[in-house]
Parts: C-alpha cells; sequence; structure tokens
C-alpha cells in the first residue's frame, strides 16, 4: 500500500546483554529486550502510579549487530528506530505462537547510544576502515551528551 508507514521509536534500558546469533549466511543477529516506563499521579488518590512496557528488539544489520554485541550491556540507554514485525513460530511444546518484535534492518533503522561510558571507544570503532558503515552505523555514536537523562534502571 503505497503512503502507509511503519516506524517505532523507542527510548528505554536494556533488560539484559544482547544475544547474539549467526545465520546460515554467516550474519551476525543481535536480539535484546528494552524497557519503556512512563509514570503518572493518580487523579483519585494523588498516589505515584508507573508502568513498565517490555519491547523485543532484533537486529539483522551486520554493522548494527556488532555494535549492540560489543558496546551494548544490560541497563544501557539506548535510542531506536524501527519497524513493527509480527511473525508466527512452534514452541518446545509444539504450541504455535505469535510475537511481535521491533526489526532494525536496512537503512531506515537507528541506533543511538544514550549512556556516555562507551562513546569514544565507539567513535574511534567507526571510524576504522574494517567496519561496514553502509546502513546508519553513524547514528550509534550519541549527540546527547548534554541531556540530563533519568538514571533509575526500571527492574
Amino acid at each position: 500500500m503505497a503512503g502507509s508507514i511503519n516506524k517505532v521509536i523507542l527510548l528505554g534500558r536494556l533488560g539484559a546483554d544482547p544475544e547474539i546469533r549467526v545465520s546460515q549466511e554467516g550474519n551476525k543477529i543481535a536480539r535484546f529486550s528494552v524497557a519503556t516506563s512512563e509514570t503518572w499521579k493518580d487523579k483519585s488518590t494523588s498516589e505515584k502510579k508507573d508502568r513498565t512496557e517490555w519491547h523485543k528488539i532484533v537486529i539483522f544489520s551486520p554493522g548494527l549487530s556488532e555494535i549492540a554485541e560489543k558496546y551494548l550491556k544490560k541497563g544501557s540507554l539506548i535510542y531506536i528506530e524501527g519497524q513493527l514485525r509480527n511473525r508466527k513460530y512452534t514452541d518446545q511444546s509444539g504450541m504455535e505462537k505469535n510475537i511481535s518484535e521491533i526489526v532494525l534492518q536496512g537503512y531506515n533503522t537507528t541506533l543511538t547510544m544514550i549512556d556516555n561510558r562507551n562513546n569514544s571507544d565507539i567513535k574511534n570503532e567507526l571510524s576504522s576502515p574494517s567496519l561496514d558503515n553502509s546502513t546508519t552505523e553513524k547514528n550509534v555514536t550519541s549527540d546527547f551528551d548534554s541531556i540530563n537523562v533519568e538514571d533509575e534502571v526500571p527492574f
């Protein structure tokens, strides 16, 4: 359908270190979960409430998968742009399941690390000619150094 958009934007923290697998073609695939949280004040009780949502992320872009493997860790704060994809699979007990994932693949994706701890290492790595920068790996370095981000991890 012409004129449609499938884009998901998230800012959140990793729940665990990325899981890296290698496809039959030899490409690395990174999988991890990102938590996003919202807080609000209940109007009737004035009590502070919060809710955390977990999002499954899959990176098929080889360069971004390498970056995820090397630099993303549990608790890392990241900004991502990808596409929502739904798929079916059969679990170990033979039950058919549906799953929704945010997929980063191709040129229309972004992975930006917001944490400052490894940014200088990433900038050095990205300037190396051995890394394929053909997708959006340039977006991995953070332009958000001056943002004061809440340090609270939602788990």
